[in-house]
């Protein structure tokens, strides 16, 4: 793996031709988590992938599309529009030098526009594959694999809390945050403010009195390790094929 740590002579004696871009956010996690989990949890997509493709992995943009957290101070957000004008410029720079395939993570799971910015870019640039990842249930399966299949949240609730024990324990203070949400709430998650839908920003709850620091740590680490290699499966092989039959 090879990253903007690296030295321009480094990336192009390595010979590769693929890219990681990352996108986190920086956004409320409730009263007590730090607001760049999302950005964490980009980078550490953009290190696994850059390891299984041997690919150049760059920073990782710290501001996404993150409106439902606004209201809360500190929170940024940028419009679909400028973010993926950047993103395909970004795109466009390392095509000219030579990229070929683009593997994009992101972090944030209210980034709606990812999906419809890499059909565009794979229609707008015949030249080129960009690809993001998916496995059908990696995330309920993972949840499965800690223990916390019945977890009923949305954000900044007890798994949360376990990524920042893992990520950043020294950032974490960790009191009970969060309440359970009326289900009937979730119909106006994409249109109004969080913090009139939830107490604190939480969407779901923190019980400070259930784990110890060790275990929430532990519920982490085990829980992005195994959804994070759910989502690579066959990652090279995938991105290869989709680049043939593009160029075919």
């Amino acid at each position: 793996m090879l990253s903007f740590k690296n030295s321009t002579t480094e990336v192009t004696d390595s010979g590769t031709d693929t890219a990681i871009l990352s996108v986190g956010a920086t956004e409320q996690f409730g009263p007590y988590l730090p607001m760049h989990l999302d950005t964490l949890i980009a980078e550490k997509y953009a290190e696994y992938f850059g390891e299984a493709l041997n690919a150049y992995v760059l920073p990782a943009i710290p501001f996404n599309t993150s409106e439902e957290h606004a209201n809360c101070k500190g929170t940024i957000t940028v419009s679909p529009t400028v973010l993926t004008t950047m993103l395909e410029e970004i795109i466009v720079n390392l095509n000219r030098q030579g990229f070929k395939k683009f593997v994009l993570c992101n972090g944030h799971g209210g980034a709606y526009w990812e999906s419809a910015f890499v059909k565009h870019i794979n229609y707008k640039y015949p030249e080129l594959i960009l690809i993001t990842t998916y496995r059908h249930l990696a995330w309920e399966e993972a949840l499965e694999e800690v223990g916390l299949e019945v977890l009923n949240e949305m954000h900044a609730g007890l798994l949360s809390v376990c990524t920042a024990m893992w990520l950043c324990p020294d950032l974490v203070k960790l009191e009970s945050m969060g309440s359970d949400v009326p289900t009937e709430n979730r119909q106006f998650a994409d249109y109004i403010f969080w913090d009139k839908l939830t107490k604190d920003g939480c969407w779901g709850k923190f019980d400070k009195n259930v784990y110890s620091p060790d275990q929430l740590a532990e519920i982490g680490e085990k829980f992005w390790t195994s959804f994070i290699s759910k989502r690579s499966e066959n990652l090279k092989s995938i991105l290869e094929e989709a680049y043939r039959r593009k160029m075919s």
